[in-house]
């Protein structure tokens, strides 16, 4: 009964603290224009600085290109007993998904935490919990202030501390590109959408990859 107030009290605030940061929550027109614009056109994320979680740390770039794979990202931290969990319970599906079809050597799991109190063996703790099997899925610490900041807003998420020491925070599937682009944005709730379209997103940088060289530069022969 307890953690049913408790939940209650961080919703109801996180929700009335969400509702000031986004104007009255004004911006979600503006958050559905701005994901069929980045559908249309992947934008650059910043090369941030990741702390060490189950799979190291280091240049979110670097990290990206040396993988290799399309990564579907979320945000979390390690202390949530809301949305974390329902996403994290996804991410399982999502991983089944990727294993059952044979699909690791195309498309990955990557969570980043935005609290800067989760450490390694937090974040170590909180694999081992959701049975997370590195080779697909993979969990990093959050960057510095500034660097933080920069990468929340690249991906378009909110973070509002809340009491009990939780925060509230709008979730969503982010599909990465090696190349550090974030190329879609789509709902929780709905891991087989988001798999359908890193497996897309996959195809469509094989394809580029594949063609020629004058016509990958936008070039066609005389």
């Amino acid at each position: 009964m307890r953690l049913v107030i408790a939940l209650l009290v961080v919703c109801a605030v996180g929700l009335g603290a969400i509702g000031m940061a986004t104007d009255g929550f004004t911006l979600v027109t503006t958050e559905a224009a701005r994901r069929e614009s980045i559908a249309r056109q992947p934008v650059p994320l910043p090369d941030v600085a990741l702390a060490d979680g189950s799979a190291g740390g280091g240049a979110l770039r670097r990290l990206l290109r040396d993988d290799g794979r399309v990564a579907i990202v979320d945000f979390i931290y390690t202390r949530c007993f809301s949305i974390c969990l329902a996403m994290g319970s996804e991410f399982q599906q999502l991983q089944n998904a990727i294993k059952r079809g044979g699909l690791a050597d195309r498309i990955r799991l990557v969570s980043i935490s935005f609290d800067p109190a989760d450490t390694r063996d937090d974040l170590l703790r909180y694999a081992r919990h959701l049975r997370a099997d590195s080779a697909v899925w993979q969990l990093y610490g959050a960057p510095g202030p500034a660097d933080r900041a920069r990468l929340l807003r690249a991906f378009g998420v909110v973070v509002v501390p809340a009491p009990l020491d939780q925060f509230v925070h709008n979730a969503a599937y982010h599909v990465v590109t090696p190349d550090a682009r974030l190329a879609r944005v789509l709902n929780y709730g709905a891991p087989g959408a988001a798999l359908n379209a890193a497996l897309r997103q996959f195809e469509a940088e094989r394809s580029v990859a594949h063609q020629p060289s004058w016509r990958a530069r936008g070039k066609w022969p005389s």
